[in-house]
């Protein structure tokens, strides 16, 4: 058996992950180069980016970089067609871009902020989902993972846009697992549950609740992108809480 330390499940493939310069993406992306993958780092912001690249790099992982906002359908498929020229081709995609909300009740909300947060975390997932399918495809099968969110299940007030948003991605990649049953794509729902994020840097969570570091959330991410082909797929797979 080969040690733990030499154990890389994921040699000879290509992953994507949004929202890659910070948080949940950036562990993730890190964490895929070390079990071997090729990664593409894409993000809104250049400077964080190339943090996650050269911190792959300096660690021994290949891995490259691409700025590119999600709600723009143009450069998403750029950045895959960068996937595909830069490494052969496309094997895993986290969808993780995302945003949290205007985090005000509907009467007082401003309509352009609130359409906004559906824009990144809905047509982001969507441009990003939709733009996967050809490379991975070509591959024979593969991997798509979204970000979700356990506020699509409960909700409070001020959270309409967010967890609106999250219920709309949840089914849109039950739809997408159906459609894409028999091309040996999976598409699955990663709930990470309260993370030490900038995005939650404010949030006040319940007495109790496993508020986790990002790396925290690479086991679940590391076990969906290993899975068999044949696996699961239309399913949420949520860290639980802890007391």
């Amino acid at each position: 058996m080969e040690r733990e330390d030499t154990y890389r499940p994921l040699d000879g493939k290509v992953a994507v992950v949004t929202g890659a310069g910070r948080g949940i993406g950036r562990a993730i992306a890190i964490a895929y180069a070390r079990a071997g993958a090729a990664v593409v780092c894409s993000a809104r912001t250049a400077a964080q980016v190339d943090d996650t690249v050269s911190t792959i790099v300096a660690g021994g992982g290949r891995a490259s970089g691409f700025v590119a906002d999600v709600v723009d359908a143009a450069a998403v498929d750029a950045l895959f067609a960068h996937a595909v020229d830069a490494h052969g081709g496309v094997d895993i995609v986290v969808a993780n871009a995302g945003v949290g909300g205007v985090g005000r009740r509907v009467e007082k909300s401003d309509p352009a902020a609130w359409a906004r947060t559906f824009q990144v975390n809905v047509v982001g997932a969507y441009h990003t989902m939709r733009s996967a399918i050809a490379p991975l495809r070509a591959r024979g099968g593969g991997k798509i993972i979204v970000t979700g969110s356990g506020s699509r299940k409960g909700v409070g007030p001020g959270m309409s846009d967010y967890a609106g948003s999250k219920a709309a991605v949840w089914h849109l990649a039950q739809v997408l697992a159906v459609e894409l049953l028999e091309d040996r794509i999976s598409v699955n729902e990663l709930i990470p549950g309260p993370v030490k994020t900038e995005m939650t840097a404010t949030t006040r969570f319940p007495p109790g609740e496993w508020v986790k570091e990002p790396e925290d959330v690479v086991p679940m991410a590391m076990f969906l992108a290993t899975q068999p082909l044949e696996g699961p797929t239309a399913q949420s797979f949520s860290l639980m809480r802890r007391a």
